[in-house]
């Protein structure tokens, strides 16, 4: 598999592209249980087949590239991408997961995404694992599965990437307390640094349609939270720092005119910036960037965060 300091391209794979849509790419017709169970008996099914099942309802959508980097990570038995793609075409003849591809004017996307279904959720629950997949999960639109992708890969680098990084929840369950609002932004990554706990939270924003005046809506949230926060709150003992990612550099510039056009500010944290592609690095140390004030006009600074080592 290509490294990720090896990727050249110079534009996010889960960018919005206009007109984009999902496309079905599994298999249709009918497999009984009673076909996956023999199958699980004679040895064509297993336990790796399972550990690739796990990830996919853990993380809800995957392109083969990311379940890849997190087996490797695990030292799994897959010795290479092509191993893992027979795998995966294996669970997919088997209607255990699925799989769809994006298309737009543009053309096709060059990647699939595996997700969930029915036969995979019942040997999950067979082996006393919690699947909250529903068939209607797989409906989602284009924008939330690319923000999922994009959410993905920035959990995965941490894990595989960042010496200090501890857990990650994803879709973390955050209470506006105000308004009575409980949002999820698309992951927490908590890092244990020289000893203290330290929490990012990350939203992940696409160029959709009103992608502005849903932002400036989602950070009244925000803003609900960290100005009425107290420890404890939202499972934070202390206040967590909040970074956007975002499609491209021209981007980040867009989603911090955004909020200075609307005098969006909290004063307890500071706005940190990254994009999809700044995950490929081979280390975070530089990744994330903030914007500050020079004679009157504002730029984009990389900061450089030892944490993120």
């Amino acid at each position: 598999m290509v490294s990720d300091s090896e990727i050249k391209t110079t534009v996010s794979p889960f960018r919005m592209r206009p007109g984009e849509i999902k496309v079905f790419d599994g298999k249709d017709g009918y497999v009984s249980m009673n076909q996956i169970i023999q199958k699980i008996n004679v040895g064509h099914i297993t336990d790796i087949h399972f550990r690739i099942l796990e990830l996919i309802n853990q993380y809800e959508f995957l392109t083969s590239r990311q379940l890849y980097q997190l087996l490797e990570h695990e030292k799994a038995e897959i010795k290479n991408q092509d191993k893992l793609n027979n795998k995966l075409e294996q669970l997919i003849k088997n209607k255990i997961i699925t799989r769809y591809y994006f298309t737009s004017d543009e053309g096709s996307g060059i990647y699939r995404v595996y997700c969930m279904e029915k036969m995979g959720k019942y040997l999950l629950e067979s082996r006393e694992i919690e699947c909250k997949w529903q068939p209607s999960d797989n409906a989602k639109p284009v924008e939330m599965i690319k923000k999922k992708l994009a959410g993905n890969q920035l959990v995965i680098a941490y894990i595989r990437k960042v010496k200090a990084y501890s857990k990650s929840t994803l879709k973390p369950a955050i209470l506006a307390k105000t308004i009575n609002k409980t949002f999820k932004p698309i992951a927490n990554i908590e890092l244990n640094y020289m000893g203290r706990r330290v929490d990012f939270v990350y939203e992940v924003i696409r160029r959709n349609e009103e992608w502005e005046r849903k932002l400036i809506e989602r950070m009244s949230f925000w803003k609900d939270f960290y100005d009425n926060f107290a420890p404890g709150d939202s499972g934070y003992p202390v206040i967590p720092q909040l970074v956007f990612v975002c499609e491209d550099d021209k981007h980040m510039a867009e989603v911090f005119r955004v909020i200075v056009m609307n005098s969006i500010k909290i004063d307890k944290i500071k706005f940190y910036y990254t994009t999809d592609l700044i995950q490929n690095s081979n280390t975070l140390e530089r990744s994330l960037y903030d914007f500050v004030e020079e004679n009157g006009k504002y730029r984009m600074r990389n900061v450089e965060a030892k944490i993120l080592e």
